[in-house]
């Protein structure tokens, strides 16, 4: 279900992301750089995910793409505009759903939109529209502690959506998470990508997860965090875990981690 009728958009659609020579150090910290001239663009609707060992620097990327940290060396554009700062048109989803406990479903998706030049009216119902496209129709005035793990996560893929930001970041969103949830939500996420059609750039451990959810899948390597290899997902939508081909291709970049360990 689309909302694009419902909330203003921005002027632009433009969902491109590109870094160039981007480097990143910890202040105080003399031995190599968690991230090492990285290269990468990322077209307006694609769907990137980004795999490699702890340490490799996959969540400090983030961090620098979503505009909260602006210590870093190189460059970071998207929509062809310098990131530095954070921005409506960036959401992001954590390992930790952090929802307000003391606020209600509804309540937790519409604090995305206490910024956003909306009448009343139309937060109510874009609040609405997102209950629903991730799936919690009867669940409004549920508080986090009456939901399940994967619920709240829903709850917080939903208010990263709400804002109909242009580029949606996801940190290990499904990290904490048992094995069968984790499935599920994995298979909401495409669905979800597929409806929205926006740029999402996913942080993960789970090989698995990141080639049956992207187009293509980054392989970073760590000391110092750099970009090892970038490998077109061509297995066709909507995907299935059990398609051999994804199997492959899992297999295959795990077998590279071993190779360069």
């Amino acid at each position: 279900m689309s909302t694009t009728a419902t909330i203003a958009m921005p002027a632009t659609q433009d969902g491109s992301l590109a870094l160039r020579h981007v480097s990143k150090r910890f202040a105080g910290d003399d031995t190599a750089p968690v991230l090492d001239r990285i290269d990468l663009n990322v077209r307006s609707g694609e769907f990137v995910s980004i795999v490699g060992a702890s340490g490799c620097g996959k969540s400090t990327l983030l961090r620098l793409v979503a505009g909260l940290d602006d210590a870093f060396e190189g460059d970071i554009e998207f929509g062809g505009e310098r990131v530095i700062s954070t921005d409506l048109s960036r959401g992001i989803v954590f390992q930790d759903h952090r929802l307000f406990p003391w606020l209600n479903v509804e309540q937790n998706i519409a604090v995305a939109l206490r910024n956003a030049r909306l009448s009343k009216h139309e937060k109510a119902r874009a609040v609405a529209e997102h209950v629903a496209l991730v799936g919690l129709r009867g669940y409004e005035r549920h508080h986090p502690h009456q939901l399940s793990g994967g619920m709240a996560q829903r709850v917080a893929i939903a208010r990263g959506l709400v804002n109909r930001p242009r580029l949606l970041l996801l940190d290990e969103p499904f990290g904490a998470l048992d094995a069968l949830t984790r499935a599920r939500m994995q298979d909401e996420l495409q669905r979800i990508w597929a409806t929205e059609r926006i740029t999402m750039l996913l942080v993960t451990h789970d090989v698995e997860e990141a080639v049956l959810l992207a187009d293509r899948v980054v392989v970073m390597q760590a000391r110092p965090g750099r970009i090892a290899d970038v490998i077109r997902v061509d297995a066709p939508r909507p995907r299935a875990r059990t398609d051999a081909s994804i199997a492959r291709m899992k297999d295959a970049i795990v077998a590279g981690f071993f190779t360069e360990a």
